[in-house]
């Protein structure tokens, strides 16, 4: 295994102007991770004329390199389920540019979304969920085939709410059925539907090539008077689950997860890939990804 970071645990202080890229690569590389995952809120891989930003891929690909990091994947949201014909083909095309970033980069791996953007609780029915299974493996199956062609492995993730817990995203991986489709598990994200985490970590690991580590703090919806947004996903703030609970970002170890039990099942699996913390807590990035990292070693170390 190797432990790392997501660039996106110190998204704030890139959206603040406090760091750029090559400050979080510094700091992975002085937190002593091995690897480094990159997204691309704040770093624009592709412009919006879908075009590659070579410059920065190359600078972000050498950096690294000089810094003695490896790299092990790239993720980025996407929306497969558009019922527009026209917006679908384009939507497709954009997340074939970064699949080519990612080939630019260097690397074996990448994650895109099925339905990351956000849908009405209502629409994320097991109806729907079977009524568009289709067109997500249809255009599932488009993607894997092109990434396939650069020697790129997907690493579909539990993410969102329609495409979350595991019976779905296992099915889809399934159905798809490429060889180059493995899984990024997110321990944390099974939460958003109300699965329970060490369960469905346990059912996914056989597919995963990619962990993603975090923590929450969980809550009823009762003890949170005026905290009921139900998409407030940003850091630090509560956000609702599909059954009713309420859910905050934590620093790793600090929260409600029984984060010592699913890393002693992580280890023990026999599992051989990354696993990249990712903090979305409230308190300053650099210090709850800085504690996070070290808990993540402990654990391992301990379990």
């Amino acid at each position: 295994m190797k432990l790392g970071m997501s660039c996106y645990c110190l998204d704030p202080a890139m959206e603040a102007g406090r760091m750029n890229v090559d400050n979080v690569i510094d700091f992975a590389v002085a937190h002593g991770c091995e690897h480094i995952e990159f997204v691309p809120f704040h770093l624009e891989f592709v412009t919006p004329d879908r075009q590659l930003n070579t410059e920065l891929i190359d600078h972000v690909r050498e950096k690294c390199a000089s810094a003695g990091i490896e790299i092990s994947t790239y993720s980025v949201n996407g929306d497969l389920l558009k019922t527009d014909e026209a917006e679908q083909a384009a939507e497709i095309e954009r997340i074939k540019r970064h699949i080519d970033v990612a080939e630019r980069l260097g690397l074996k791996r990448m994650r895109f979304d099925v339905a990351s953007f956000r849908r009405p609780f209502s629409t994320n029915t097991i109806h729907n969920f079977n009524a568009e299974f289709p067109q997500m493996v249809k255009n599932g199956g488009l993607l894997c085939d092109y990434a396939a062609e650069k020697g790129i492995n997907i690493v579909m993730e539990n993410h969102g709410f329609f495409i979350n817990g595991s019976d779905r995203v296992l099915s889809l991986i399934d159905a798809i059925n490429r060889p180059n489709l493995k899984m990024t598990v997110d321990v944390g994200n099974f939460l958003c539907v109300d699965e329970d985490p060490i369960a469905a970590v346990k059912k996914c690991l056989p597919y995963a090539e990619m962990i993603h580590l975090k923590d929450f703090y969980i809550r009823k919806k009762e003890q949170l008077p005026d905290q009921t947004e139900m998409f407030n996903c940003n850091n630090g703030s509560w956000f609702e689950t599909m059954g009713g609970k309420m859910l905050r970002g934590s620093i790793l170890g600090q929260g409600d997860m029984e984060i010592w039990d699913i890393l002693r099942l992580i280890k023990h699996s026999g599992f051989d890939g990354y696993i990249s913390l990712e903090f979305e807590g409230m308190e300053v990035c650099e210090q709850g990804t800085e504690i996070g990292l070290a808990m993540a070693k402990a654990i391992l170390a301990k379990v």
